[in-house]
């Protein structure tokens, strides 16, 4: 009995992931204590492109705890987090016309809500990808992984 529960349990949480892998449309929240809410995105190859929600779920404005999402390949996103310093806000954070930015969003405060949409054709499977908060000094804490799967 007790290997039949295991089984469906596993079985639940399998088809779980699946269907949240199977959906091309993701939302992650940012908070006023540096947090996303998920550490780890993945979508499905099937989808074409994938569209990510950002919700600020926290109550300050952008200039003081702003997040953006921002996703690159895992060996990029430090010097990419270091570079989005200099870029500034008005730039939200984010170098302009980096080939290291594979998406990203614009920054928001509390209570806001922003999101991107961007094509899987030229990520791999077998690449590491990670997403981030690149306010200056939010990316230390506030990053994530994103997997693409079969």
């Amino acid at each position: 009995m007790k290997i039949i529960k295991t089984m469906f349990i596993v079985l639940i949480v399998s088809q779980a992931n699946s269907a949240l892998a199977a959906s091309c449309e993701q939302t992650i929240e940012g908070n006023d204590m540096l947090q996303f809410n998920l550490k780890e995105i993945v979508v499905s190859s099937t989808c074409s492109e994938v569209t990510i929600n950002l919700k600020h779920t926290g109550q300050l404005a952008s200039n003081i705890m702003g997040h953006n999402w921002v996703l690159s390949k895992t060996e990029d996103f430090m010097p990419l987090a270091l570079a989005g310093g200099s870029a500034g806000p008005s730039e939200n954070y984010v170098p302009s016309n980096d080939p290291r930015v594979i998406a990203y969003t614009v920054i928001i405060g509390g209570g806001e809500e922003t999101s991107v949409t961007f094509s899987l054709a030229s990520l791999g499977g077998g690449e590491d990808y990670t997403f981030f908060c690149s306010f200056p000094g939010h990316y230390a804490i506030m990053k994530g992984v994103f997997r693409v799967i079969n």
